[in-house]
């Protein structure tokens, strides 16, 4: 480009925020949308409409072998990518469906990160190559049918039995767990809250499917159930007590969420956008009305704003300088405005918005779970309401 020739403007990147990005990281997206596009996209609608995924655990297979599982983790088969390059490949899968970005963020933010940061070395070989390459699948078990905001008060027990540990208790909306090789499980026991790594072969061990989901329905979601479960003393995850091992994996995985969110709005805006350039009323297409541009335009605001975000925190987390208030910051903005333009989407389609011919229902329904999980609306806006006013409104 010669001096003083300004770039053609791209509708579907306003601000140029791919001038952002290496050759590396544009590697990454491109492979992640184009694994998307070949084999998800072709079928999701219908997975989604069946509340199933057939072939889920090839598909673990697949993004294994594209370097995706555990991708921001160095070492036993993870890629050891970059935070932005995890973040794109979480925006390309939840563009596709909010759904396969959770089996990928379980696997490796949450199930693989608890183990690599916390685990024993013997844990970490015995465990993480098999996943990383999507042989073995993983779940994490936190949230109970009681207790979700507050783990603290979580009733899962693990006691000593001699050598051994004794795990009994319940664990809820488990994404992956019916499908999962090897669960980590957090509980109380008498040294405080610990984790544990459950081969889910376990006698003892269950993950019945909740059924009769309108929300992540290409997704598996399970019940644990733990019914005197018995582990060896290394089961235990030796390097971390308390609450700050499972909130630690929670935060990783939030960071995915800030970017995957971001991913369906893209989605739900670029169908609209399409729609609104073919789809005709009055004599001529709706995308001239003024009411329907001013719809993308601020759709379009809200959407580039969130990927800047993202790309933000990114930064600050490659530094090392990422705090758990700024990705609630975050999430809680992100997801919250991902909705609203799924929901201004559906307005611009019309009837057709609500049809499973578009993204755009399925990223909306599929949305009201990501605002819940890993922390709701409520709690990010007392994370952020506590550090602005140094005073804790949580009790």
């Amino acid at each position: 480009m010669s001096a003083g020739t300004l770039p053609s403007f791209d509708p579907r990147d306003p601000l140029g925020l791919d001038d952002l990005l290496d050759p590396e990281d544009l590697a990454v997206r491109d492979t992640m949308r184009q694994w998307a596009a070949d084999r998800v996209l072709p079928h999701v609608a219908d997975w989604f409409e069946r509340g199933e995924v057939p072939g889920i655990r090839e598909l673990a297979r697949e993004l294994g072998s594209l370097g995706a599982l555990g991708m921001s983790l160095t070492g036993y088969g993870c890629a050891g990518a970059s935070p932005i390059q995890y973040g794109l490949a979480c925006l390309e899968l939840e563009a596709a469906d909010s759904g396969i970005r959770s089996l990928m963020s379980v696997q490796g933010s949450l199930s693989m990160y608890a183990i690599h940061r916390f685990g024993s070395e013997e844990q970490k070989q015995q465990w993480l190559p098999r996943m990383a390459s999507g042989e073995v699948i993983g779940c994490f078990g936190l949230t109970e049918p009681d207790h979700g905001s507050d783990p603290a008060g979580m009733r899962t027990y693990a006691k000593r039995d001699g050598s051994d540990w004794v795990l009994t208790g319940r664990k809820m909306w488990i994404t992956n767990g019916s499908v999962a090789g090897v669960a980590v499980v957090w509980a109380r026991t008498d040294e405080g809250i610990r984790g544990f790594v459950v081969p889910t072969d376990a006698p003892g061990f269950s993950a019945p499917d909740i059924k009769h989901k309108w929300s992540l329905r290409a997704s598996v979601t399970s019940e644990l159930v733990l019914d005197e479960v018995r582990l060896p003393a290394d089961a235990v995850l030796p390097e971390v007590t308390g609450l700050r091992g499972p909130l630690s994996c929670l935060g990783h995985a939030r960071y995915g969420i800030i970017w995957g969110s971001m991913g369906a709005a893209r989605s739900a805006f670029e169908a609209a956008l399409d729609y609104a350039r073919d789809r005709e009323q009055f004599g001529r297409p709706i995308g001239g009305f003024q009411l329907t541009q001013a719809k993308l335009a601020d759709m379009a605001l809200e959407l580039h704003k969130g990927i800047l975000l993202a790309h933000h925190l990114g930064r600050r987390m490659a530094a090392g300088r990422l705090r758990p208030e700024q990705v609630s910051f975050g999430k809680l903005n992100n997801v919250r405005e991902a909705i609203e333009i799924c929901r201004t989407s559906r307005t611009i389609l019309g009837a057709n918005g609500i049809s499973l011919e578009y993204p755009v229902m399925r990223h909306a329904t599929n949305l009201e779970s990501v605002l819940t999980y890993e922390g709701t609306v409520e709690m990010h806006q007392l994370v952020l309401g506590k550090a602005l006013t140094g005073i804790d409104a949580f009790r």
